[in-house]
């Protein structure tokens, strides 16, 4: 009886746990260049308007792509985002500029190309 008791505790304990566990909105951005290699080092800005993305103000979210091409930006909203990429003469200019709508409390995956 013991054991039923404290198998049934922690059952509600660890679904008691899990429920404040819950992923926020978070947005991976890979960045490739034109011959598909990931890009170390690029500068990835993100911008909730097409007003802040043409006149680069108001940054929501900002950061430096990893060794592998990838920068993890977390606590986003979950909507679309303008995004500019830039690496040395490089940038994504003329394609790649906005996300689709990302997905609440889901890690989302985007890919921008700068040539």
């Amino acid at each position: 009886m013991r054991s039923l008791i404290k198998t049934a505790f922690a059952l509600s304990f660890l679904t008691f746990m899990l429920s404040f566990q819950i992923i926020k909105t978070t947005l991976n951005v890979t960045v490739r260049d034109e011959l598909g290699n990931t890009v170390e080092g690029a500068s990835v800005q993100l911008y909730e308007t097409e007003e802040d993305y043409t006149q680069e103000v108001n940054v929501v979210a900002q950061g430096v792509t990893d060794g592998k091409g990838v920068l993890k930006l977390k606590d986003l909203k979950g909507i679309s985002y303008y995004v500019i990429v830039r690496k040395d003469d490089k940038d994504n200019a003329g394609g790649g500029e906005q996300t689709g709508r990302l997905q609440d409390n889901k890690i989302n995956k985007v890919t921008v190309v700068i040539q």
